[in-house]
């Protein structure tokens, strides 16, 4: 509910809702009783609250399968995160692969160091469906190439990048790997071992159920990162330079106790039901909502054909509809919540084709009703026939 209004909300790429009711839950806990300075002081609340981070930090490496959950550094979101992973690993001279699918978190901080270091980047492309090469994957890779980032999965199209096979190519050729999680943390099994992946940013609002504000970055035991803020941690203060020690060195400033109190919980949610469950789930609903949207004319939906493996994401255009519109209509006569435009991914609308309009995207969460669906596909329906003239 929504101002006493019913909502049916297929917004969860963007941040996912509602959340499991242990989150908010945990959240007014934290608030009430151990909202002091973590790491700060020796005070029994300070203590309480530095307890409530790294028990969040063990939840996130069983989750990730990471050895040691100080390797783990808090961030906002995933966006904060891979600005810390690109900023703190390029200079001047390296090269970067990115894909066409990447999202403006990757692409805007990778085009501000090209233009202030002169690291060159390139884009190797995906076909229309989001599906990527590895032979040209491969291809792109020079004498200075530092990085491969890439996105586990498109936020526009839901494709899948084969992550495990990318993390081979990258050792074989010595090259790091940073992997945008933003669209599979919680939703998409990651080992970030067997994956070979150093670099893992993810944000703690969308698949993993926590609050916005929440995320973090995992960043391989031997790889060294500059900071990418410099100040107060709690630990070595005497010395004018940031501390080496992990996670003090990449977590400068007081950290937000009470989300990443939420963030716990929604993690813990994920370690119950499992990834392959929840997304077993998603995607069920994912291909119901494509068969509905695929049968009403002059619909084209965006990405992997229904059958093919995706993520909770279906965009979808209706001729002659400005998407706006479209997203408009939805919410205010069906109170239907989803979201239109470019979806900070202007190379994903280049490769869909999709580029001159933009897109409708719907995306189902692990709470959303199969009943939720046919309303959205009946409420599409309806905004056709209405715009269409029809009866």
């Amino acid at each position: 509910m929504l101002e006493n209004k019913p909502i049916i909300y297929l917004d969860n790429a963007a941040t996912s809702w509602p959340k499991p009711p242990a989150v908010w839950e945990a959240m007014e806990r934290s608030m009430r009783e151990s909202a002091a300075n973590p790491g700060r002081g020796s005070h029994a609340m300070a203590v309480k609250a530095s307890r409530v981070l790294f028990e969040c930090r063990k939840k996130l490496a069983r989750l990730f399968k990471i050895g040691n959950p100080n390797d783990i550094a808090y961030t906002l979101n995933a966006t904060h995160g891979l600005n810390l992973a690109i900023q703190g690993l390029l200079k001047p001279g390296d090269h970067v692969i990115a894909t066409t699918l990447e999202h403006n978190s990757v692409r805007r901080p990778l085009e501000a160091m090209k233009r202030t270091l002169g690291i060159e980047v390139t884009y190797v492309p995906t076909d229309a469906e989001g599906i990527l090469d590895l032979k040209t994957l491969e291809s792109a890779i020079t004498p200075i190439t530092k990085l491969i980032a890439i996105t586990h999965s498109s936020n526009l199209l839901g494709s899948i990048m084969p992550i495990g096979e990318i993390g081979e190519i990258a050792r074989r050729n010595n090259v790091k790997l940073l992997v945008d999680a933003a669209q599979s943390a919680g939703v998409l099994p990651i080992d970030v071992v067997g994956m070979g992946i150093d670099l893992l940013a993810f944000p703690g609002h969308k698949g993993l159920l926590g609050p916005q504000g929440t995320g973090g970055l995992y960043i391989h035991p031997n790889l060294e990162l500059e900071p990418l803020m410099h100040g107060g941690t709690g630990s070595k203060s005497e010395d004018p330079e940031q501390p080496h020690v992990r996670p003090d060195r990449y977590e400068a400033g007081t950290q937000n106790t009470v989300g990443i109190a939420g963030l716990a919980e929604g993690v813990n949610f994920v370690l119950k039901e499992t990834p392959e469950a929840i997304h077993a789930k998603e995607q069920q609903l994912t291909f119901e909502l494509m068969e509905g949207l695929q049968s009403i004319p002059d619909i084209s939906l965006l990405g992997p054909k229904i059958g093919v493996e995706r993520t909770a994401i279906v965009s979808f255009l209706l001729e002659g509809v400005d998407p706006s519109e479209m997203a408009f209509l939805l919410d205010q006569q069906f109170g239907i919540a989803v979201r239109a435009g470019f979806h900070c991914t202007p190379l994903g609308h280049e490769t869909a084709g999709s580029y001159e309009t933009g897109a409708v995207r719907a995306s189902p969460g692990y709470f959303t009703e199969k009943s939720e669906i046919v309303s959205m596909v009946d409420a599409v329906k309806e905004i056709r026939r209405t715009l269409k003239g029809e009866r």
